[in-house]
């Protein structure tokens, strides 16, 4: 039996919001953290820079002290997923320039640490009116490309909530956009379309689309995956995603890059479910059926 190849796994920043954001982590220790669990490879979010990215001079030394700790621990920089920079996707050509604008500093800060794709989400746009969105979604993607343009970065959209996480829909953009550089990053957990009461998260999702439809729709134009995770069984599967299924998905895609580990849950600690995502991944893989 031939052995499988280990994984490429990263570390999401994401996966230790709660502790950061309660001050029980220091964001700048994150490099250090991912290398003493075994990662060689980390993906940032932009929330936890948000103060400084309002000053140029703060915001390119931040950076350029990422840069430093991530090169002293011997990770790769994969991606940036920014988070509140406008409405990118909005039929209002005015906001949606000013979006494009916004994540310029972003553009600059992922060239800068040596990124591959900068995450950028679809928001602000027609959530009742499907083709209205896909069109102008089409349209703030080829504006945030053109920004891109001759930086070596990849713009690349995650289901985020709302129509975005229509696998269909979004495959339809990726096509109206048409563009080597414009790709998707599938998270395996978000899928909610709609929230009670029209509200965002942690609202109830009371719409949910197909996960692994989803996930295949966005395959072929993915430039990275997250692999979100919430609880896992005594087995140490994941109770709320099959990730036997998502991994042949991933792998029929021909697929081979980094997946990112995004933990999300609450009964573990933010540690623990990320070292448990890891185990569940590698032991998957080690079993032979999905050799990613």
């Amino acid at each position: 039996m031939t052995t499988p190849p280990p994984l490429q796994l990263s570390l999401a920043q994401w996966s230790f919001h709660n502790t950061i954001f309660a001050g029980q982590m220091d964001r700048m220790l994150f490099a250090e953290k991912a290398q003493a669990m075994g990662f060689e490879a980390v993906e940032y979010v932009s929330r936890f820079y948000a103060t400084e990215a309002q000053d140029s001079t703060a915001f390119k030394n931040i950076v350029s002290e990422i840069k430093k700790r991530s090169e002293d621990h011997g990770l790769n920089n994969l991606l940036i997923m920014v988070d509140n920079e406008g409405a990118l996707a909005s039929e209002d050509e005015t906001q949606q320039n000013q979006a494009v604008e916004n994540h310029k500093k972003w553009i600059e800060a992922a060239t800068t640490l040596g990124c591959h794709s900068l995450r950028v989400n679809l928001t602000g746009g027609p959530e009742h009116d499907a083709a209205a969105w896909v069109r102008a979604s089409i349209a703030g993607l080829q504006k945030m490309c053109n920004q891109a343009q001759g930086s070596g970065l990849n713009i690349i959209v995650e289901n985020h909530g709302g129509l975005s996480s229509n696998g269909a829909l979004l495959a339809q953009v990726m096509q109206g956009v048409n563009l080597p550089h414009c790709g998707t990053l599938p998270d395996l957990g978000n899928f909610c379309i709609r929230r009670e009461g029209d509200k965002k998260w942690p609202s109830l999702c009371i719409e949910q689309y197909d996960r692994y439809k989803g996930v295949a729709e966005m395959m072929p134009w993915a430039k990275g995956v997250s692999a979100k995770t919430y609880d896992f069984d005594v087995a140490g599967n994941e109770t709320t995603i099959d990730y036997h299924r998502m991994l042949s998905i991933v792998k029929n895609s021909g697929y081979n890059g980094y997946i990112g580990i995004e933990y999300e849950g609450q009964r573990l600690n933010e540690e623990a479910g990320v070292l448990a995502t890891v185990a569940m991944l590698k032991r998957i893989n080690e079993e032979g059926q999905h050799k990613l």
